[in-house]
């Protein structure tokens, strides 16, 4: 008996159980939570998590993996070359062949290539760039990017791709990095997490926690995309008494050293502490317990940690590079420019000089916030949409239309 459902063909380099990439992981296990049964998702990602040099201990490599809703096969090194890829990709029946990534040399380009060149079916292209067009993004490593968006466009890479933009502002960026403003571009936002709001308590009701002092915190990647380093230039403005607490994996040793010397320039108000990286599922009461979630990104197209931040009743102080806008008009933080150190540590300043009874009201009002953005089911239904866009953009050879008729699959 043949699959009715059209089967999604994903690829993205870090999956679950990995968790400390962040953002593209959640991306994905949301989507398959919220689309899982509609959709047959089959997705092709790393056997190993982010830094990580042994696979997970849990999953059988270079072979399909049930994983929620959603089958994995989890490569090891040896897959991921041209041919192997390729192999792989024509082995396995798909209706859409969605990319998560623009630059992922194996995860993009290799897939990408193999359809340029006739190796693998043709059917729908889905290219989720996931920030990495935003001005921040781009800035990191510029000149490589920039020309290999200038041959890109020579050869046509990405003739046949439908690009899909988180938002107004993805979209505007990809049609500026593209410098073309008729390419097939879809918006559908980021799938949020089924809503699970968690208690909205702070280190105000747990003193030891922060020792008297307004407790801050940045969860992320420790890489010069997330912008660590300004948040410790901030820091260096602000009067009051700060607990700053970093979790995350440190991705680039050397960005990290450069942080490391800008924490022991830090003046004596402010206490600096580097806990590692955390699973997903400490993230929310991680967040619950802290006074404020700063994170200066230079970009992102969604912003996963922010939504888990303002569903733990957390305010947040955020850069402007986000589809998170106009907070201070909804009450629930700041999303301020880049330039503008002192802004941001006048922000800190004001939260700390809250009396305990309007922060707790702050947190409900955030909490709120969240509840209602991460229920909106115009999202999900973009998402659902995107795909069935896509197939029905699709040509005659397409699998779904084999499966339609009878053919194999």
């Amino acid at each position: 008996m043949h699959n009715k459902k059209p089967i999604i063909l994903t690829f993205v380099r870090y999956y679950l159980p990995g968790y400390k990439a962040g953002g593209p992981i959640r991306t994905i296990a949301n989507m398959v939570d919220h689309l899982g049964d509609q959709f047959d998702f089959k997705i092709i990602a790393m056997d190993r998590d982010l830094g990580d040099t042994e696979p997970y201990s849990n999953i059988t490599v270079d072979a399909w993996n049930v994983v929620g809703k959603a089958t994995v096969y989890y490569a090891s090194p040896g897959v991921r070359w041209l041919r192997r890829l390729a192999q792989l990709i024509f082995t396995t029946p798909h209706d859409i062949m969605y990319l998560n990534s623009v630059f992922d040399s194996i995860f993009t380009l290799w897939p990408l290539l193999n359809y340029n060149l006739g190796r693998i079916h043709r059917c729908p292209v889905v290219l989720a760039p996931r920030g990495e067009f935003s001005e921040g993004a781009l800035a990191l490593k510029r000149g490589k990017k920039i020309s290999f968006l200038a041959a890109a466009k020579i050869l046509h890479f990405y003739r046949k791709v439908i690009w899909q933009a988180s938002s107004d502002y993805e979209k505007a960026d990809i049609v500026r990095a593209m410098r073309n403003d008729s390419i097939n571009i879809f918006i559908a936002g980021n799938c949020p997490q089924r809503i699970i709001i968690a208690p909205h308590f702070s280190s105000r009701s747990h003193p030891d926690f922060c020792k008297n002092r307004l407790c801050v915190v940045f969860l992320s990647r420790i890489s010069p995309k997330k912008n660590l380093d300004f948040a410790l230039r901030v820091l260096r403005h602000v009067s009051v008494p700060i607990e700053f607490n970093i979790y995350g994996p440190k991705e680039d040793a050397i960005y990290w050293g450069q942080c490391e010397s800008l924490i022991a320039s830090l003046p004596e108000n402010v206490c600096v502490t580097y806990l590692g990286d955390i699973k997903h599922s400490q993230v929310a009461e991680t967040m619950a317990l802290h006074d404020l979630f700063f994170f200066p990104t230079r970009g992102e197209n969604y912003g996963h940690v922010i939504a888990e931040a303002l569903s733990a009743g957390t305010p947040v102080l955020i850069a402007d590079t986000t589809p998170w806008r106009d907070l201070q008009q909804a009450g629930v933080g700041w999303d301020l420019p880049l330039d503008a150190e002192q802004l941001y540590a006048e922000r800190i300043d004001y939260c700390a000089g809250l009396d305990a009874a309007a922060y707790q009201e702050w947190r409900v009002r955030v909490q709120h916030f969240a509840r209602e953005r991460l229920s909106d089911p115009k999202i999900i239904e973009a998402n659902r949409a995107l795909f069935m866009e896509a197939i029905s953009q699709g040509n005659s050879n397409s699998l779904f239309d084999e499966r339609k008729n009878g053919h194999k699959g």
